[in-house]
């Protein structure tokens, strides 16, 4: 067994001795699923120790026949867009489970769901073949749908059924898209994904710009892009706040990594729907900002600010050039580990004071220093301020979006919506700030308790990341580098 097969099933048999472990046991069932994320996040620190950045191709790869007939496999590997995914997705994982502590009721079933979702996350950013990449985007759905409906909040069956329903109707198109590319010869020699980019090359341009709409439909569901954002606001709200660190950190990332995949297979129906992809992730950077500027709830400020956050990246995967590219895969990271941030944050607090309404607060800093330490920095890297991680990725998404306009006009009205989008950004960031840390003092948040040890090292590790990655970025950059060089490469050579 490989290295990559060892790090996918390590969640897998963490749930399998979870589930021969008494539920009343609940100080070895919080050990052991933290023991097992925290293995499966020490594996994939020595995979990025000896992870070579300038081999642009798949490495560690595993490959076992499935359907010969069909040409499926169990196939695995990584490059240079899924290694900072399966950090990230390892790392929140342990983050999750650390913020987990004050979950109550059912704490075995909480804990087999949880590493049941870290095992699908992992087998979609491991997969290097469709076929096992649409099993496990569907894994997904299951443990999921249970996090939200039975530990969410008062309206948590409504969100977990909207979740679902809309997920599993953006996977019809993409099961569709997937089909229509299998009905053409696929070559059996390698793995399903790398067959079917082949068979996309020889497709009608209508029938790949089908295809491409029904990834973007299916995928779009996930990351989200408006208006396939209805389950978002209401799953982040409900849901406890270590699902809503995993749902939008990584949950939100699939649905990008999976355009991405589609966009390079597809190039030539990607430059087709160029325009309709730049309008779709302007509108939804400047429509998340103001409807999160609007929230007077903390969580669904945070939940619609992601929408904007995504929007940034649809806009890097639209300028199909590696500037936009590199800003996306490091928007992608970026808004993990800030979205991860403000919703541990937000969740902390929440527990405290039981209201998540912005005017119950007032003069925080007096009473918890720490937390309005944390809460600032994440705050201000979420609006894109120069030193954190989200500055770079704007940075690279704007160059990338610059370029593609040969009309000067064009490229300075793009900036425009560009500068807008993080004005606004900058509001909000900039109100919450003022609201929860300035001000008089209100007697009921007088006694409240600063930031646990637990507490301070799960958000010191995700702000120390935004704060280091946004000072010293060149080693996420050169992590997909070579990956992204040569997808820009396949894509410039289709579309010329």
């Amino acid at each position: 067994m490989g290295i990559l097969s060892i790090l996918l099933w390590t969640p897998a048999a963490g749930v399998l001795l979870l589930a021969l472990t008494p539920g009343r046991n609940i100080q070895l069932i919080r050990y052991i699923a933290n023991l097992f994320t925290t293995i499966a996040f020490l594996l994939v620190c020595w995979l990025l120790s000896i992870y070579n950045a300038h081999d642009a191709g798949l490495q560690f790869g595993e490959y076992y026949p499935l359907n010969p007939k069909l040409g499926s496999a169990y196939a695995l590997g990584v490059d240079g867009l899924s290694m900072p995914m399966l950090a990230l997705a390892t790392l929140l994982s342990s983050i999750a489970l650390l913020a987990s502590f004050t979950v109550a009721h059912s704490i075995k079933g909480y804990h087999v769901c949880i590493l049941l979702l870290e095992f699908g996350m992992l087998g979609v950013f491991l997969a290097q073949d469709w076929a096992l990449f649409y099993i496990f985007w569907e894994v997904t759905l299951i443990p999921l749908f249970f996090l939200i409906g039975r530990w969410g909040g008062k309206r948590r069956h409504a969100a977990s059924l909207n979740f679902v329903l809309y997920t599993m109707g953006g996977s019809i198109f993409m099961l569709i898209s997937l089909l229509a590319v299998s009905q053409y010869d696929l070559e059996h020699g390698g793995s399903l994904m790398s067959s079917m980019h082949q068979a996309a090359q020889d497709m009608p341009r209508i029938e790949q710009v089908l295809v491409l709409l029904g990834f973007l439909i299916g995928f779009g569901v996930k990351m989200p892009v408006f208006p396939l954002h209805g389950w978002l606001p209401l799953a982040h709200v409900e849901a406890p706040s270590p699902v809503s660190i995993l749902l939008s950190g990584i949950l939100l990332k699939m649905g990008a990594y999976g355009l991405i995949r589609a966009v390079v297979m597809l190039p030539e129906a990607a430059l087709l729907l160029q325009p309709v992809l730049i309008f779709l992730g302007l509108f939804g950077m400047l429509y998340g900002g103001l409807l999160a500027w609007r929230q007077s709830d903390l969580k669904a400020m945070v939940a619609y600010s992601s929408i904007s956050h995504m929007g940034i990246v649809l806009l890097g995967i639209a300028t199909l050039n590696e500037a936009g590219m590199t800003g996306a895969v490091l928007q992608m990271t970026a808004h993990g580990l800030i979205a991860a941030a403000l919703f541990l944050l937000v969740g902390l607090l929440y527990e405290r004071t039981h209201t998540r309404n912005i005017q119950d607060y007032s003069c925080l800093i007096q009473v918890m220093p720490r937390f309005t330490l944390f809460l600032t920095l994440a705050l201000l890297a979420a609006m894109g301020l120069p030193g954190s991680v989200g500055f770079i990725a704007e940075l690279h998404t704007l160059i990338g979006s610059f370029r593609i306009f040969p009309n000067v006009g064009l490229g300075i009205a793009l900036m425009a919506f560009f500068s807008v989008s993080i004005l606004i950004g900058a509001a909000y960031a900039l109100r919450t700030i003022s609201l929860l840390f300035t001000g008089p003092g209100k007697p009921r948040m007088q006694q409240l308790d600063d930031m646990t040890a637990p507490e301070l090292l799960a958000a010191g590790i995700l702000v120390s990341g935004i704060v280091l990655f946004g000072l010293l970025p060149a080693p996420l950059l050169e992590l997909s580098a070579a990956t992204l060089s040569q997808m820009n490469a396949t894509i410039s050579q289709r579309i010329l």
